[in-house]
């Protein structure tokens, strides 16, 4: 909650926190782990159309920073994401209208899924293929922008079932 009221300090109009930061949430209480596993990043996903700077997200992270140093912050502007994603990824992205939109396109079904707060503390979920996936405890290729090459160095790369032993990585 403090991770989710810092964000929404920041006066983003959308926003939330996604992917590993709730998937390993939801994984560690579904096997009973009484330490969370620690995180790369927590993955803070907003949405301006009208300020595609790069140095936006670096003032909003060095705020969380601030606020919060314990927490590795990632803040990444997913209407922008199509300025970087062709050099990073390989290949080309068109423009994305909305953070929905945004989080249907991220890698697995499973970490598909953001979370933010309203002003009175109320949780929402932004889940655009739901969250069967999440609670099954099943990665699953989202075809929608990763290939299957980078789907299966994600998985090589994150040892899902290492860490859950109860998680079934879908091959393909």
């Amino acid at each position: 909650m403090a991770a989710l009221r810092a964000v929404r300090d920041q006066g983003l109009a959308s926003w939330c926190i996604g992917a590993g930061a709730v998937r390993n949430l939801v994984w560690d209480h579904l096997h009973g782990h009484a330490v969370p596993s620690p995180l790369v990043d927590v993955d803070v996903a907003y949405f301006d159309g009208d300020d595609l700077r790069p140095e936006s997200e670096r003032a909003i992270e060095a705020r969380l920073r601030a606020a919060h140093p314990s927490l590795p912050w990632e803040v990444i502007n997913q209407a922008a994401v199509h300025c970087w994603f062709e050099a990073h990824f390989g290949h080309a992205v068109e423009p994305l209208r909305s953070l929905d939109e945004a989080i249907a396109s991220w890698p697995e079904y499973a970490t598909s899924v953001g979370v933010w707060i309203d002003d009175q503390d109320r949780l929402h979920v932004i889940a655009p293929h739901g969250l069967d996936d999440l609670f099954s405890m099943t990665v699953r290729r989202n075809p929608i922008r990763g290939s299957v090459e980078t789907y299966r160095q994600r998985c090589a790369a994150k040892r899902y079932a290492e860490r859950w032993p109860r998680v079934r990585v879908v091959a393909c």
